[in-house]
């Protein structure tokens, strides 16, 4: 029986760290973006200074800059990681699935059944990651090159946040959240969470996309 070699856990850390690429690098900024957005949203709900829920909406565009670089940087340096999939899709989790709705609870969609497609919203995203992770290799062609996404990608949420600053641009959010509110058996909705059950379900869908 061979001894078994001891390895130093400083030198594992180390070791995954100089693993790590640019296009990771950019990646993780996608991350940091995400995560902020929902660190600003919160300390918006706790001051009630707009100054942070401007600065949640407007990390999650910088997010989407990142996810974008990432994937061309590595194509240009012919350079990637291991790691590099499994972080892009932990960051686009954070970025654009709990990070706008997120935003969405703290701008005022906080009724039970606004809570609701929030959550599903964010399970979404989460099961587009993963059918895409799971069928990447049986979507690509010869060339290993995914040509199209079944269901809209996750980074398209942006959208929905675009939409957020235009209605806070026209004081349309909190007391005065665009569209009013609905009450369906006694659970209070605001129509405007309507668009995150849409988004939701356009990322599940199978419609095809074509990658650019």
């Amino acid at each position: 029986m061979q001894p078994t070699e001891t390895v130093n856990p400083k030198r594992r850390r180390f070791s995954m760290i100089r693993s790590f690429v640019l296009a990771d690098v950019l990646t993780l900024g996608n991350g940091f973006c995400g995560s902020g957005s929902v660190l600003a949203g919160m300390q918006f709900l706790v001051t009630g200074d707009a100054r942070w829920i401007v600065l949640a909406m407007a990390l999650l565009p910088v997010a989407l800059v990142f996810d974008f670089a990432d994937g061309r940087v590595a194509r240009w340096r012919h350079r990637s990681s291991m790691l590099g999939a499994d972080l892009d899709s932990l960051a686009d989790v954070i970025s654009f699935g709990l990070a706008p709705a997120a935003l969405g609870f703290a701008v005022g969609l906080r009724g039970t059944l606004d809570v609701a497609i929030l959550l599903y919203f964010v399970a979404c995203g989460i099961s587009r990651l993963a059918r895409f992770n799971a069928t990447a290799d049986a979507l690509a062609d010869e060339s290993g090159k995914v040509k199209y996404f079944e269901g809209t990608p996750i980074p398209t949420s942006v959208a929905i946040v675009g939409l957020l600053a235009g209605l806070h641009s026209q004081d349309l959010l909190g007391p005065n959240l665009w569209l009013g509110t609905w009450t369906i058996a006694g659970l209070g909705l605001h129509p405007l969470a309507i668009i995150y059950a849409l988004s939701g379900s356009a990322m599940i869908s199978t419609i095809r996309v074509p990658k650019i």
